[in-house]
């Protein structure tokens, strides 16, 4: 009778010695490579090996224990021999050493050792996972060898893993699945691997950063399912015959190695919830053949899906061609080769996008409601970044220092690409290339700058209003044209929309002290302006049309007096003929004015006019009859001066004896003499 653990025992040393090989194999290409996920490659085989360790160790104990019970039943058997084991079956089982063994070993030894393949898992998971976070990117070498070598590990190992699973189907080798299933994974691994190290050639790191995390994540999940199978195995019931399976037998990897136990557990709980064999119908049994081709089917349609490429409006993309540079397209359905020989790379071209520059806002992120203003004593974001200005400190700075002011900037940066090739590919990264030319020119700006500023006009030009007043519009211009300037230079491929300044303002503890300051400038510049606004109230008063009317008669009335002045009598005649016609044109107080005097001119002259022309005549009626002359000029005197008065003339003669009155007044009231009585009775 051959014994049948030999077999497998073969079987799982040859597995040990191959895991150990590319382990070894691994984490010198690894190391010489610099690729960090090869590392991670070698200690996962290395978990591999001492699986394989372990199943050795068993079967060895198995086929020792199968080697005893046959070399007992020989001896028992010989009904002739007459040797100790003639005895009773008790006394046999004192010589059944390797069996005893075995069953140590089943019990203690397996499961302390399955703890000590979970401790190495988590361990090295816990390991790989702090080395990738740490790690600095390196420059990755000799990537095409090292793909060479892992496509040959992975064919060996899948060759050996699927040897293992197939010995597995016999119930006194069952455990080899243990070892099969790992391998089988480290199998994907490695392919995976390779993948990744082609891709590498063509600058394409995404594959291998991807297995740096799946390896070690992938040890973490192993080793906390042994854990959890320990746990579990001290509550199944012990069944005499039953198969106990073994706690770094992984259950997750089951799924991959075989499959066909889903399947089978799936049709077993079909035919238990139905009450009848559903698993033996017509139909189930064409499902069951057709289940791998449409899986197939669908992932190969799915595959095909990479080759259409679908750009959005205000979008364009760009396509690689393992992983150079092929073409731009616009927006619509495009096509291209499926994954991994040509990428599609989308961005957004028409949208603004924005950067943040002097602050940090994590909080309102992606907020479109409407913000509280900002205040210059209260803190508005998460990080508030300094800004060093100029300062305006005569006479209190040390010999030999330099007078700075300290500010808080608050800038957002809108910008637009508008060269998408020349934005993915002349710069690693664009967006952090442009933040940085940002910050270079905004400390740039703000060190020749000035928070202090005297209102005046003359810095328009030179940077010398203040960027907390009337300059911020003016440095907003200036920094937007700066950093345009330097992103054509650097070929970022990118245009500048609306740079905004206004968030620009003095630290919170000193924030009253800055407003003070700017309140005083402020308010000089409001009596500038309040002055300006009434000098041209003043001329467009005068001048009736406009200010620049009103400055143009006043340099016509300057130049005439200068003429008057240099006695230039035939030039100050013109002149005095233009400022007629131009006064005459005019509608202000001047054209009223004049013409007041005009009136009042007129008025004089034919008033004194009418004066002579009355004395004249005076004079020839006092020489006709001064006495009557005399008498009606004292009339009229009285007449003047005693409007309101009754006014009697009295004429006397013959020495006074005889006196006649002459009312000339009227009546106030009628008389008897007034009164018309008919007395002829008529």
């Amino acid at each position: 009778m051959a014994i049948s653990f030999k077999r497998a025992g073969h079987t799982a040393l040859m597995g040990l010695i191959l895991s150990l090989l590319f382990a070894v194999i691994t984490l010198v290409i690894g190391s010489v490579s610099g690729v960090l996920a090869l590392a991670a490659m070698s200690l996962q085989i290395f978990g591999v090996a001492l699986v394989w360790f372990g199943l050795v160790i068993l079967y060895h104990q198995r086929r020792l224990a199968e080697q005893e019970k046959l070399d007992m039943a020989q001896l028992a058997g010989d009904e002739s021999s007459e040797t100790i084991f003639q005895g009773s079956a008790d006394r046999r089982e004192l010589f059944a050493v390797a069996q005893k063994r075995l069953v140590q070993v089943e019990k203690w030894f397996v499961p302390i050792y399955s703890i000590v393949i979970a401790l190495y898992e988590v361990a090295a998971g816990l390991y790989l996972l702090n080395q990738v976070s740490s790690s600095i990117p390196v420059e990755s070498k000799g990537t095409q060898l090292a793909a060479v070598f892992m496509v040959i590990i992975a064919f060996v190992s899948f060759l050996i893993s699927r040897y293992a699973t197939g010995m597995s189907a016999e119930m006194r080798w069952k455990d080899l699945r243990a070892g099969g299933s790992r391998l089988l994974a480290s199998a994907f691994l490695c392919f995976l691997s390779a993948v990744a190290l082609a891709m590498a050639q063509y600058k394409i790191h995404i594959g291998i950063t991807i297995l740096e995390w799946a390896v070690p994540i992938l040890l973490l999940m192993l080793g906390a399912e042994v854990v959890l199978n320990l746990i579990l195995d001290i509550y199944r019931p012990r069944v005499a015959g039953v198969y106990a399976r073994i706690a770094f037998d992984s259950r997750l990897l089951g799924l991959i190695n075989e499959p066909g136990d889903i399947l089978r557990t799936f049709a077993s709980t079909i035919d238990y919830q139905f009450g009848f064999k559903v698993s033996e119908t017509w139909f189930y049994r064409l499902l069951e053949k057709a289940v791998l081709p449409l899986v197939i089917f669908s992932i190969l349609s799915l595959y095909a899906l990479s080759c259409i490429v679908v750009v959005g409006p205000g979008h364009q993309g760009i396509i690689e061609h393992f992983g150079a540079y092929q073409k731009t397209v616009d927006a619509g359905l495009h096509l291209k080769l499926p994954w991994p020989f040509d990428v599609a790379i989308i961005h957004p071209t028409d949208l603004v996008q924005q950067i943040n520059i002097g602050f940090v806002d994590t909080a309102h992120a992606g907020e479109e409601e409407k913000r509280p203003p900002l205040l210059w004593g209260e803190k508005h974001y998460d990080e508030e970044y300094n800004l060093l200005v100029a300062a305006d400190t005569e006479g209190s700075s040390r010999e030999g220092s330099v007078a700075i002011s300290i500010v808080i900037a608050a800038v957002p940066v809108q910008y637009r690409v508008r060269d998408i090739k020349a934005f993915m590919y002349n710069h690693r990264d664009s967006k952090e290339t442009l933040e940085a030319i940002c910050y270079r020119e905004l400390v740039r700006y703000a060190a020749s700058a000035r928070i202090e500023t005297d209102g005046d006009d003359e810095g328009a030009g030179g940077g010398e209003l203040s960027i907390l007043g009337a300059g911020r519009q003016h440095a907003a211009n200036v920094l937007s044209e700066r950093i345009q300037q330097e992103v054509d230079r650097e070929g970022l491929g990118i245009e500048i929309v609306f740079l905004g300044l206004q968030g620009v303002h003095p630290p919170q503890e000193v924030a009253k002290a800055y407003q003070e300051v700017i309140g005083a400038v402020q308010q000089k510049q409001a009596a500038i302006l309040d002055g300006m606004a009434s000098e041209n109230a003043i001329l467009i008063s005068l001048g009736g049309k406009s200010v620049q009317w009103a400055e143009e008669l006043a340099d016509l009335a300057g130049r005439y007096r200068q003429a008057r002045e240099a006695g230039d009598a035939e030039l100050g005649e013109s002149l005095m003929g233009q400022l007629k016609e131009a006064f005459a044109r005019s509608s202000g107080d001047v054209f009223t004015t004049l013409r007041a005097a005009d009136g009042y001119s007129f008025e004089k002259a034919v008033l004194a006019e009418a004066t002579g022309k009355r004395f004249d005549s005076q004079v020839k009626a006092y020489r006709a009859s001064p006495q009557i002359y005399k008498r009606n000029q004292r009339l009229a005197m009285l007449e003047e001066t005693l409007p309101g008065i009754r006014k009697y003339v009295i004429v006397s003669g013959n020495g006074g004896k005889q006196v006649i009155i002459i009312d000339v007044q009227e009546d106030l009231t009628p008389s008897l003499f007034d009164m018309n009585m008919d007395l002829s009775g008529r």
